[in-house]
C-alpha cells in the first residue's frame, strides 16, 4: 500500500502545504514511519494515518462528508484535539469544490411513511439509554438548552429551557398539554409537576418510551401524564390547550411541512397555543449545507431528516392554519449546548466505548463536535416558533414578551 498511498497522496499534499499550510501530518505504512506534512509546522496538531486506500479518493476530493466517512468506516484514524480535527476538516472541505442541491433532491424521493420515520427514529435514538445517559446530563434531554446568564451549567440550562417554552406557551393548571416527540419525559414531567398540566408524551423510540414511562411511575405521576409509543399522525384525541413539539420536526420532511402543522392545528383549541422548536437551515432554499455536512448526518446520524429554513417554517405554518406569534433564535444556546454534550463526550470516552462499536463512537464523535461549530459558523439555526390558530382576534394577544421572563 505504501507506494500507492505515496504516489497518491504526495501531489495533493504539496498543493494543500501552499494554499492552506495545514497543522497536519498524513502517515501511513508499519509504525506510520511514512508522512507527508500538509503545512510547515514542527509539532503539527493533527495527525491522519491511512489505514486503508480505499480512504485515498476521500481524501484527495475532501469534504466534510467524505472526510467523515473515512474517518467513520475506519479507513483513516485522526489524532488531535477535536477542536483542532474540525478544523483542518472545514479549511480542507473549503478547498474543494461543494455540491449544491442533490441531497434535498435525494430526500424527497425517498419520502417519509410511517414505517420509514419509525425506522430512521429508532436508529437514531435505539442506541441505548446508558449511551445518551453518559453526556447528555441528569435531567435526559436531547435539546437545545437556554443560557438565561450564559454561566449555566448544562442541567441548569436544560431546566430553565423547559420553564422557557412553558412560560411561552402560557401552561395553566388543568389545561392539557401534547408533547409530540417526548423524548425521556422530561417537559412532560415538569409541566405536570410544576404547573398541574395533564399530559400526553408521543415518541416513535421504544427505549425512551420505557424509561420515559418509568420516570412518571417513579415521580407517582401516572395520573396526570401518558406516554405513548405513538406516530404524531395518529394524535386523534383531542383538542389540546397546549402543544409542544421540541426537537422533532427535522424528521417531518420538507414536503411534509403544511400537513404537519395542520395536524396541529387540528389538534388545538380553538383559542389554543402550541410551540414548535426546531433546527433549521441557513439556506434560503432549504439546502444543505455549504461544503456537504449534510451529506454525513443523512449518512450515518439523522436517516431521512431534513432542515427547511425559517422562512420556509413560517410559510407553511401559515398554510397548515396556524398564526406564528412570536419567533426566537436560540443559536447561541445551541452552540453551547452541543460544545458541553461533544466534551463531555470526549471526557467520558473509556465509559462510552464499551456501550457502543467502534463505528458507531465515531459517528457521535465527530458529530457532536461537528454541531457545535456548524452552530457557531452559522450553519445551521435553531428557532422557537410559537403560534396559534389563525384568522382569531387580537384580543387576548399579550402586549410584551414580559410574561415570558417575569419571574
Amino acid at each position: 500500500m505504501g507506494s500507492i498511498v505515496e504516489r497518491a497522496l504526495a501531489p495533493w499534499a504539496e498543493r494543500m502545504r501552499t494554499q492552506l499550510n495545514l497543522p497536519v501530518r498524513l502517515c501511513w505504512g508499519p509504525g506510520g514511519a511514512s508522512t507527508l506534512a500538509l503545512g510547515d509546522f514542527e509539532a503539527p496538531r493533527v495527525e491522519i494515518r491511512v489505514r486503508d486506500a480505499q480512504a485515498l479518493p476521500l481524501l484527495i476530493e475532501p469534504g466534510l462528508d467524505t472526510l467523515g466517512q473515512a474517518y467513520v468506516e475506519e479507513l483513516v484514524d485522526v489524532h488531535g484535539a477535536v477542536a483542532d480535527i474540525l478544523a483542518v476538516a472545514q479549511r480542507l472541505a473549503e478547498s474543494a469544490q461543494p455540491v449544491h442541491g442533490l441531497l434535498g433532491r435525494m430526500r424527497r424521493v425517498f419520502g417519509h411513511t410511517r414505517e420509514s420515520d419509525s425506522e430512521a427514529i429508532q436508529y437514531h435514538y435505539d442506541v441505548s439509554n446508558d449511551f445518551y445517559a453518559q453526556w447528555l446530563g441528569q435531567g435526559m434531554v436531547y435539546s437545545c438548552a437556554y443560557f438565561e446568564q450564559g454561566d449555566e451549567t448544562l442541567d441548569q440550562a436544560q431546566a430553565k429551557k423547559i420553564d422557557h417554552i412553558l412560560r411561552k406557551i402560557h401552561l395553566m393548571p388543568g389545561q392539557r398539554l401534547l408533547d409530540i416527540g417526548c423524548g425521556w419525559g422530561a417537559l412532560v414531567l415538569r409541566a405536570a409537576q410544576a404547573y398541574g398540566a395533564q399530559c400526553v408524551g408521543v415518541t416513535l423510540s421504544t427505549q425512551q418510551f420505557e424509561l420515559a414511562q418509568q420516570r412518571v411511575r417513579e415521580a407517582g405521576l401516572q395520573d396526570r401524564i401518558e406516554i405513548r409509543l405513538q406516530d404524531y399522525r395518529d394524535v386523534t384525541d383531542g383538542p389540546f390547550d397546549r402543544i409542544t413539539s421540541v426537537g422533532m420536526f427535522e424528521h417531518v420532511g420538507l414536503d411534509h411541512l403544511a400537513a404537519y402543522f395542520a395536524h396541529l392545528r387540528g389538534l388545538l383549541k380553538p383559542h389554543g397555543w402550541a410551540m414548535n422548536h426546531g433546527i433549521t437551515s441557513t439556506d434560503a432554499h432549504d439546502g444543505e449545507s455549504r461544503h456537504g455536512g449534510g451529506r454525513f448526518i443523512e449518512r450515518y446520524v439523522f436517516p431521512r431528516g431534513e432542515l427547511p429554513h425559517i422562512g420556509t417554517v413560517l410559510r407553511t405554518l401559515q398554510e397548515g392554519g396556524l398564526e406564528a406569534v412570536d419567533v426566537e433564535n436560540l443559536r447561541r444556546h445551541y452552540q453551547r449546548t452541543t460544545q458541553l454534550w461533544s466534551e463531555a463526550f470526549e471526557a467520558r470516552t473509556a465509559q462510552i466505548k464499551p456501550l457502543v462499536d467502534e463505528k458507531r463512537w465515531r459517528i457521535w464523535r465527530i458529530y457532536l463536535a461537528g454541531c457545535a461549530w456548524a452552530f457557531e459558523h452559522d450553519e445551521v439555526s435553531i428557532y422557537q416558533v410559537l403560534c396559534r390558530p389563525a384568522g382569531q382576534s387580537t384580543q387576548g394577544l399579550p402586549w410584551s414578551r414580559h410574561y415570558i421572563y417575569a419571574e
